[in-house]
C-alpha cells in the first residue's frame, strides 16, 4: 500500500516500509508539516509488529534534503517546534532512538539539517551524486540539530574539518570515512537500501534494538552500557525469541521472530 501526501510518500514493500521526502522543488528542505508526516509515519511503523525496518529517501535527483526550509521559515512558517507525538518521534529519529532499523538512501545532497537526519539513521547507502555538509558556520551559526556528534560516525579530525570549514564531501569520501556504508549508481540505490533493510529485518527485533542502542552508547556514552547491558541481557536472553533462534539453528530452518 502507498500513501502520498504533499510532502511525504508513504509505501510498503513486505515488512519494510519506505518514507520519501517529496518536496523535490524546494531541494526536500524541511517544514514543520514534513517533520510531522515523518513522525507520524513512524509512529506508524514502530506499533506495527509486521514492520521491520524502514528506507528513508527522498524525491528528485537533486537533493535528499536541504535542511530546514529557510525560506518558509523567513515567512514565520512552523519548524517543528511542538511537543506532539509525531514531532517528538521525528526528534527521536534523528537521536538514532527510533527502535526499529532506519536506513537512509540518500539520492543528492545532504545538507545541515538533512546530515543531522541521516546521522540518526543505522546504514546510510548514497548514490554516486551525493554529497554531505554542514555549512552553518559559514552562515554564522553551528549545526545545533545534531550535527555536531558526526564525530561520533567519522574521525575526530574529518568531524572538525566538516564542521569547521562548512564544505561539502563527496559520496566516496563519505564512504572513505565509514559514514557511508555502500555507494552505488542512482539506479541501484533503493534496491540496495531496500537489500540491507531485509538483511536487517531478518534478524530478531529485541536484539537489534540491543545492538542498536548499545553499541551507540558504546561510542556517545561508555559510562551507560554498564547500566544498560545487563538490562538487555535480562530481556533477550530470556526471551521467546531466544528460544526460538536456538530452535530454528537445531532444526535448521528459519527462525520465526515474535519481538518478544
Amino acid at each position: 500500500m502507498t500513501t502520498v501526501t504533499d510532502e511525504l510518500i508513504c509505501a510498503r514493500h513486505g515488512d519494510v516500509v519506505v518514507l520519501t521526502l517529496n518536496r523535490p522543488d524546494a531541494r526536500n528542505a524541511l517544514t514543520g508539516s514534513l517533520i510531522r508526516a515523518i513522525g507520524d509515519a513512524l509512529v506508524s511503523a514502530e506499533s506495527d509488529p509486521g514492520t521491520r525496518a524502514i528506507v528513508l529517501t527522498a524525491s528528485g535527483d537533486r537533493a535528499f534534503c536541504a535542511g530546514m526550509d529557510l525560506r518558509a521559515f523567513a515567512d514565520g512558517g512552523d519548524i517543528g517546534s511542538g511537543s506532539d507525538p509525531a514531532t517528538e518521534a521525528y526528534y527521536r529519529l534523528t537521536r538514532g532512538e527510533t527502535p526499529i532499523p532506519v536506513i537512509a538512501a540518500v539520492n543528492g545532497a545532504a545538507i545541515g539539517g538533512g546530515l543531522e537526519l541521516l546521522l540518526g539513521c543505522d546504514l546510510i547507502v548514497a548514490c554516486t551524486r551525493a554529497r554531505f555538509g554542514l555549512p552553518e558556520a559559514k552562515r554564522g551559526l553551528f549545526p545545533g540539530g545534531g550535527g555536531t556528534n558526526i564525530g561520533t560516525r567519522i574521525p575526530l579530525s574529518a568531524a572538525l574539518e566538516m564542521t569547521m570549514t562548512g564544505e561539502f564531501i563527496s559520496a566516496q569520501r563519505g564512504f572513505d570515512l565509514g559514514l557511508v556504508n555502500a555507494v552505488v549508481d542512482a539506479e541501484d540505490l533503493v534496491a540496495t537500501a531496500l537489500d540491507y533493510a531485509r538483511r536487517v529485518g531478518a534478524c530478531a527485533p529485541l536484539s537489534l534494538a540491543a545492538c542498536k542502542q548499545l553499541v551507540r552508547l558504546a561510542v556517545t556514552d561508555p559510562t551507560k552500557v554498564a547500566e544498560q547491558l545487563p538490562k538487555w541481557q535480562s530481556v533477550v536472553f530470556t526471551s521467546q525469541d531466544a528460544i526460538e533462534g536456538a530452535t530454528a539453528f537445531v532444526e535448521k530452518r528459519e527462525p520465526q521472530w515474535k519481538g518478544r
